[in-house]
């Protein structure tokens, strides 16, 4: 039983890591498609035009994937975690109800007019459509965000044999967690895609494109980043105080705390070790998460020890927590430092195109690991306080669920790499098709961001 959780476990974690992927691009590149639309509908200019031709196909193609992976993960409901639907399927079911009558068929529905179209239906409808398309895809994240923050911090419901009745579905979705998720995780998709758009833009740049399009993508994403990050900083300090009220144990492993302390320390470096129950090599600010988690410098923060068995793995918790931060800051960094050579109507240089091609899929890197520190986070539980991982998982012999995961593995791995140099191919393929005439019938729409180097002009976006 043991190998099959486990096994389980980890197929579940490989999934949903490689379907979060997508919609985390999805949910906030249909925004910036729909700003593309209107700004061409409000100044004319055939350049925002171009960019929404580009970027919908990287829509189109995350999209895709993202509907294929979400299909395959909703059946472990039933294989893996049958427990799961039999405890709980009362609330998780109209959840995902919803989302699909709700969400997905809107986004479905109308995305065919969004991609095929253009010049079949009038400008005002096909503008429509992306507005819908892009309120399906935020209508999407609200359902199943709802869904995932119930299962850390359950509300308005009451046990009858073993079995969860709703008795407020308002308790429901909006319990305790859930605004400080969605928004967390809102902040974060716009980021991810945010930097998508800069890394292939640079990319574009670096390859010698000359047409407006990249630059002016280019700057929408590096000031969309530089606008973002703070706001998510602010929002990943209010969604822990969250945690901390609800998830003590969560954040005692983020933090690597043992001991329940006044003036807690905070943990810069360490390699927790969960036989000492201590920190190796431990790099400490005194009084750092107190001052963190509780905003005094002697306030008491628990500590692991308290919950004995029932706090979650402190290692990939503890490692996880430092990636997200680590990466966010990087993000601060890259994003108002290019932000700022665009304000000043400067080029960027070809070492900081390099930089924002490295940082494309950064994104992806945070949201997962935000993600295994709120989801391993949230261990022994598979519903906070009301149903363990043990008790739902599956009795399937473990090499059958080790067959299935080491072809999802295998699969994946393809998907993904094909994916990745798809974005790129698009790419080269743009840089390619370059129209220079376009550039001079442009230039009296366009703010300039880069100066001539002979100084006898402007170039534009």
């Amino acid at each position: 039983m043991m190998e099959t959780l486990l096994l389980s476990r980890i197929q579940f974690a490989a999934n949903i890591s490689f379907h979060i992927l997508f919609p985390t691009i999805t949910i906030a590149l249909a925004w910036f498609l729909v700003v593309f639309k209107i700004q061409h509908n409000r100044t004319g200019a055939e350049v925002w035009m171009r960019a929404y031709r580009f970027w919908v196909k990287v829509f189109a193609l995350s999209f895709a994937l993202g509907v294929v992976s979400g299909i395959t993960m909703s059946f472990q409901f039933g294989t893996n975690w049958p427990g799961y639907m039999a405890t709980v399927g009362n609330i998780a079911g109209p959840l995902l109800g919803y989302e699909v009558l709700t969400a997905f068929f809107m986004e479905a529905t109308f995305l065919g007019i969004m991609l095929f179209g253009m010049n079949r239906v009038s400008n005002r409808i096909h503008t429509l459509a992306t507005v819908l398309v892009a309120i399906g895809t935020s209508l999407s994240a609200f359902w199943i965000l709802s869904l995932n923050s119930w299962m850390h911090t359950p509300a308005g419901f009451e046990m009858r044999d073993g079995v969860a009745f709703p008795v407020s579905w308002w308790a429901i979705i909006f319990n305790p967690s859930m605004p400080y998720r969605l928004i967390h995780m809102m902040l974060a998709s716009g980021l991810t895609a945010a930097f998508l758009m800069a890394g292939l833009s640079a990319y574009r740049l670096l390859k010698g494109d000359h047409k407006p399009a990249p630059r002016l993508t280019l700057k929408v994403s590096v000031f969309a980043a530089a606008l973002l990050i703070p706001l998510q900083i602010f929002m990943g300090d209010l969604h822990g105080l969250n945690t901390l009220e609800h998830q003590p144990a969560k954040v005692a492993a983020m933090e690597g705390l043992w001991e329940t302390q006044q003036g807690a320390p905070l943990v810069l470096f360490g390699l927790p070790d969960e036989t000492e129950k201590r920190n190796r090599y431990a790099l400490e600010i005194p009084g750092g998460a107190s001052f963190i988690l509780t905003h005094d410098w002697q306030g008491e923060v628990r500590g692991l020890n308290e919950f004995e068995n029932e706090h979650p793995p402190v290692s990939p918790v503890f490692w996880g927590f430092r990636i997200m931060v680590g990466l966010g800051m990087l993000m601060l960094l890259v994003s108002w430092t290019a932000a700022w050579r665009l304000w000043r109507h400067k080029a960027l240089p070809a070492w900081m195109l390099k930089v924002l091609v490295g940082m494309t899929f950064s994104g992806w890197v945070a949201t997962l690991a935000g993600w295994y520190v709120t989801e391993i986070g949230r261990q022994p539980y598979l519903v906070s306080g009301l149903l363990t991982t043990a008790d739902a998982v599956t009795s399937t012999p473990p090499t059958n669920v080790a067959t299935s995961l080491a072809i999802y593995l295998t699969l994946y791995g393809v998907l993904l790499l094909a994916y990745m140099r798809t974005l790129f191919l698009i790419a080269r393929k743009a840089v390619a098709v370059d129209r220079p005439e376009e550039i001079h019938t442009l230039q009296d729409q366009l703010n300039p961001i880069e100066q001539s180097p002979t100084g006898g002009g402007n170039r534009y976006a």
